[in-house]
């Protein structure tokens, strides 16, 4: 059994500010997660994690990168005939596979931007292109047979490919060729793919989106199963006021700023019950 393991789910820009402002207020308090064996990032999450990973940015710099200015970052949204479409398939959708499936074929069939630019913006985002000596798992969803897959270091796949995999929201991005198959956002799957963390004695989830439904297990659902499985699990999901900061589009990078410090202030709610973890202490 593993011993330390930090899991970052999806959420969007406003995902990725957040969970770093609690990522840098936990530190403050003494409960510094960048320590964990084992991180596992699932689109923005997946981000966070390479980042946080690589050894090269502390939780304060972290931080510090929400807070740059956005200009010339283009916003993006699923708009209400996406939400529709996506909502339809998991109403009608009796496995995850089937729901991947279904939206992968969605991502194919819509026009968006150029892979390779896509690519490059995720490029621009990481301080290091390179797989981390720490473990590092992102998630990602076949965007033909709606089939799961971790990517690590030994997976032959490229990190800046398996984060823009991991990042590719179908309909809004294009989905990301790797090991020769097209893959799709690894939230399509689960917000936060939390069960790839069995076997860890002391797991943190962070979950910008901790709602499931149908065939998507929730973070909640997640937690209960890794502490039925012998795991310490603390699970924290945004407050009303984060909420609030996210606004109506996850995906406009302006929101980033006001996201990462709401999860600043809201670290101090967890701060006792992380350190706790961490140290390993009753």
């Amino acid at each position: 059994m593993g011993d330390t393991a930090l899991v970052l789910g999806g959420g969007g820009h406003t995902g990725v500010g957040w969970e770093a402002g609690i990522l840098y207020g936990l530190a403050e308090a003494g409960a510094d997660l960048s320590t964990a064996d084992l991180v596992v990032g699932t689109s923005a999450g997946s981000v966070v994690g390479a980042q946080l990973a690589s050894g090269l940015l502390t939780p304060a710099e972290l931080y510090e990168r929400q807070l740059v200015d956005p200009s010339g970052e283009a916003a993006a949204r699923m708009g209400p005939g996406l939400l529709a479409r996506a909502a339809v398939a998991l109403l009608r959708s009796r496995t995850p596979e089937a729901y991947g499936a279904t939206l992968g074929a969605m991502a194919r069939a819509t026009a968006t931007a150029d892979v390779a630019e896509r690519l490059a913006v995720i490029g621009e985002r990481l301080v290091s292109h390179d797989w981390p000596e720490r473990r590092l798992l992102v998630t990602a969803v076949d965007a033909v047979t709606g089939e799961f897959r971790a990517f690590d270091r030994d997976s032959g796949a490229g990190l800046v490919t398996a984060v823009g995999a991991s990042c590719a929201v179908p309909g809004v991005w294009p989905p990301v060729t790797a090991l020769g198959r097209r893959w799709i956002d690894g939230g399509t799957r689960s917000g936060t793919n939390a069960d790839l963390a069995a076997g860890y004695r002391r797991v943190v989830i962070l979950a910008p989106i901790a709602a499931g439904g149908g065939v998507l297990t929730s973070a909640r659902a997640h937690a209960e199963r890794l502490r039925a499985g012998g795991s310490r699990v603390l699970l924290i999901t945004p407050s009303r006021e984060a909420k609030r900061a996210f606004g109506l589009n996850v995906l406009d990078p302006a929101r980033r700023a006001p996201a990462a410090r709401a999860g600043f202030a809201q670290a101090a709610e967890h701060a006792e019950a992380a350190a706790a973890l961490w140290a390993d202490r009753p």
